[in-house]
C-alpha cells in the first residue's frame, strides 16, 4: 500500500478513490470517527460503509488525506470543494478529521491538514473552513495553532455560528 513506509513514520498522501486499500482505510477511519464521542458516538450505517467511497468518487469536488503508520491507516481528513461568492473562487471545507485514539498527539492531523491545504491550493481555492465541536479543547487548540480563527465580517455582527437541518 505505502511504498517504502516504515512503522513509525507517518506518511500522508491524497487517496485514491479507486485504490481498494485506500476505499478499506477511508471507510474504517471514518467509522472509527463517528464511534467516537467527538464524531458522535454511533457507528456508520451499512449502507453509508457499502456507498461512501463510490458517492465520494462520484463527486469531483471532494478529496480525502490519508495517513499511514507503516501499512496501517491510523488518520482521515475529508475535503469537499465549495464556493466563495465573495471571492469567486473556491473555497475547501474540511469535513472531517480523524486520527484513531493509538496515534493522537503526534502531529498526524497538522500533517494532513497541510496536505489538505496544500491540494486546496492546487485547486485555487482562497480559504479553508471547517467546523468543530465547541468541547473539543485539543481540536480547537490545534486549529488555531494552525492558523484557522472564528469567522466573522465586522466584529459588531458576532461570530458565525454553524446550524444544521435534517432533510
Amino acid at each position: 500500500m505505502i511504498r517504502g513506509a516504515e512503522r513509525g513514520a507517518i506518511v500522508t498522501l491524497q487517496a485514491d478513490y479507486a485504490n481498494p486499500g485506500h476505499a478499506s482505510a477511508l471507510v474504517m477511519l471514518l467509522d472509527a470517527y463517528a464511534s467516537d464521542p467527538a464524531g458522535g458516538g454511533k457507528r456508520l450505517s451499512a449502507f453509508a460503509k457499502a456507498n461512501l467511497v463510490d458517492e465520494l468518487a462520484a463527486r469531483p469536488q471532494a478529496y480525502s488525506v490519508l495517513a499511514f503508520d507503516g501499512e496501517q491507516p491510523v488518520g482521515l481528513v475529508n475535503c469537499i470543494e465549495g464556493f466563495s461568492t465573495f471571492a469567486c473562487k473556491p473555497l475547501v471545507n474540511v469535513h472531517d478529521v480523524a486520527v484513531l485514539a493509538s496515534h493522537r498527539g503526534r502531529g498526524i492531523a497538522k500533517q494532513m491538514l497541510r496536505e489538505a491545504e496544500r491540494i486546496a491550493l492546487e485547486r485555487g481555492a482562497v480559504k479553508l473552513t471547517l467546523e468543530v465541536l465547541s468541547g473539543n479543547h485539543s481540536a480547537i487548540r490545534l486549529y488555531e495553532r494552525i492558523g484557522f480563527a472564528g469567522y466573522q465580517l465586522d466584529p459588531a455582527m458576532g461570530a458565525a455560528v454553524f446550524l444544521q437541518k435534517w432533510l
